[in-house]
């Protein structure tokens, strides 16, 4: 581990409090929210919200160019003189992170492990959501547990959503040696989110796309429908083919239930299924215009703020 790179209290395996604090400084550096748009519902700028994301203002004389579907029939039957409904965006929107630490995200060939990063993105996405006055909720997934925080405006939010992935993070963590492979637990989870969002909700998925299988589009397809899907992928070098490997190169890694030692003879073949997997999530994302992004766990996350804008 290159732990010169990491902030001093950080080891790149365990996670603690003060790292997860940290990430309310590179939240900071992310772009503002779009200012609301006020303005009839047929104006030049497309609402940021879907759904129920658009509230009562006031009226106003029609103007030519409104759209006569917002027109107020009442008070234009009273003054004799046609006025139109002006909307505003919603204050706070409903944000809700869905966290992927599964076994497989217990992988770390250079800086730290990719559970540990995505702990650190999901920990800048729920700083940013307090930040601009969101409601922000979660939920971290995992073989053995699924936790759920309902969208919250308050900052103590946060502090619980830290509290969980650290839960979550350390008992997975204790429990590498006796994993239990079940492959439906991000679909249930998928199913999960379905009922607990609610519509104009934005949603972020962060995964390595490991256990994102085919039959998890369906519950994010009902999901689009109503709400705003983006994604960030995980990834590590050497998950990518991109750390060159010695010439005596031996590595234990874990598919499943089952052991494998990785050598140069099998790396090839390690190396294109980890690389289809990671290309299936990212053509599921595309499928919902959720525009995934990678991030990567050899670099720190305040390095990478480009992939987060």
């Amino acid at each position: 581990m290159l732990s010169s790179e990491l902030p001093l209290f950080a080891d790149g395996v365990s996670l603690n409090q003060k790292e997860l604090l940290a990430c309310q400084n590179i939240a900071r550096a992310l772009p503002q929210r779009r200012t609301k748009a006020r303005a009839a519902l047929a104006g030049h700028r497309a609402s940021t919200i879907k759904g129920r994301g658009m509230e009562f203002a006031e009226v106003r004389h029609y103007q030519s160019g409104d759209d006569v579907r917002t027109i107020d029939w009442r008070v234009t039957a009273r003054t004799g003189k046609a006025h139109t409904k002006l909307f505003v965006e919603e204050r706070e929107r409903p944000v809700l992170l869905l966290l992927d630490l599964s076994h497989s995200l217990y992988f770390g060939s250079s800086l730290m492990l990719q559970a540990v990063q995505a702990a650190h993105l999901g920990s800048t996405l729920g700083w940013s959501a307090v930040g601009h006055g969101d409601r922000l909720g979660a939920l971290i997934a995992s073989e053995q547990q699924h936790i759920e925080l309902k969208p919250r405006s308050r900052q103590t939010t946060m502090l619980a959503l830290i509290s969980a992935i650290q839960t979550v993070h350390q008992q997975q963590l204790d429990g590498l040696n006796r994993q239990q492979h079940e492959p439906d637990h991000l679909f249930r989870a998928c199913q999960r989110l379905r009922r607990i969002a609610k519509p104009g909700s934005l949603i972020w998925i962060i995964s390595d796309g490991t256990h994102f299988t085919p039959q998890c589009l369906a519950p994010l397809s009902e999901l689009k429908r109503h709400c705003d899907i983006g994604a960030f992928l995980i990834s590590d070098p050497l998950r990518q083919g991109e750390l060159p490997l010695p010439a005596q190169f031996q590595l234990p890694v874990k598919e499943g239930n089952s052991e494998l030692i990785l050598n140069r003879d099998s790396y090839d073949r390690w190396l294109l299924s980890q690389q289809n997997q990671q290309q299936d999530f990212i053509n599921m994302m595309n499928q919902l215009n959720a525009q995934p992004r990678i991030i990567s766990a050899a670099m720190p996350l305040n390095q990478q703020i480009g992939a987060l804008r």
